[in-house]
């Protein structure tokens, strides 16, 4: 049985992962289609740039975000004396701590999810008088929807267990920001946290075998949609 303080740690976890994967959604699918789609100079340093948080310690855009959204930071400064945000150290900070470090997986995606749909579709549509705008929401879009749910499914599934962003640009504020790595981190570091660190580590994991059971399920489903077949 959980105790407050951990349901309140699931619940806050649930939240930073549903806000994180809206925020990355519709940029991460834009990105996506770009790389899929089109050839321009400056590509390759494009896409080191949109993954470089996958290779990087988690602590390092921590606290890079730290430093420009931190309330001393540039962006931080003009967000709070204008609109009175703060985003360091809150829910809202755990927010784009997990967005930033999960946003490649929603790029990395769609890229597939559109790389993955027959270009002569898109061209049959555009010969029957269909506008790029057309073509894209009623053949591209509903062809790549179940890579991009894979995406989001991925980016919800990092979220709940980002911890190097979060503990640096958020910090471990109990009801505040102290999403599930974070009470687990913090209950290792209690003397009768065994048990505590044990039932959040079993709820962690079974949320991640069933994201990745369900992103696996969704992947093959639309391959077979779009009739891709493997060697």
């Amino acid at each position: 049985m959980l105790t407050d303080m951990e349901w309140q740690a699931l619940a806050l976890s649930a939240k930073v992962g549903a806000w994180a994967t809206l925020v990355s959604l519709l940029p991460g699918l834009w990105c996506g289609w770009l790389l899929a789609r089109k050839q321009f100079v400056g590509k390759p340093v494009l896409e080191a740039i949109l993954f470089l948080p996958m290779v990087l310690p988690p602590t390092v855009p921590g606290y890079l975000l730290l430093v420009l959204f931190g309330s001393q930071g540039v962006l931080g400064r003009w967000l709070l004396e204008n609109f009175n945000i703060q985003l360091a150290f809150n829910w809202k900070g755990a927010v784009l701590a997990s967005a930033t470090i999960a946003f490649p997986l929603m790029v990395q995606a769609a890229r597939i999810a559109v790389q993955m749909i027959d270009t002569r579709i898109e061209s049959a549509a555009r010969t029957l008088g269909s506008s790029p705008a057309k073509v894209w929401l009623t053949v591209t879009l509903p062809l790549a929807l179940p890579g991009i749910l894979v995406g989001a499914i991925m980016v919800f599934s990092r979220s709940l267990g980002e911890f190097g962003a979060t503990i640096t640009f958020a910090g471990n504020i109990m009801g505040e920001t102290q999403t599930l790595p974070l009470a687990i981190y913090s209950a290792t570091h209690q003397v009768d946290g065994n048990n505590m660190a044990m039932r959040l580590i079993t709820i962690c994991l079974g949320f991640a075998f069933f994201s990745l059971l369900l992103s696996n399920l969704l992947q093959r489903r639309a391959e077979r949609w779009l009739g891709v077949r493997h060697a």
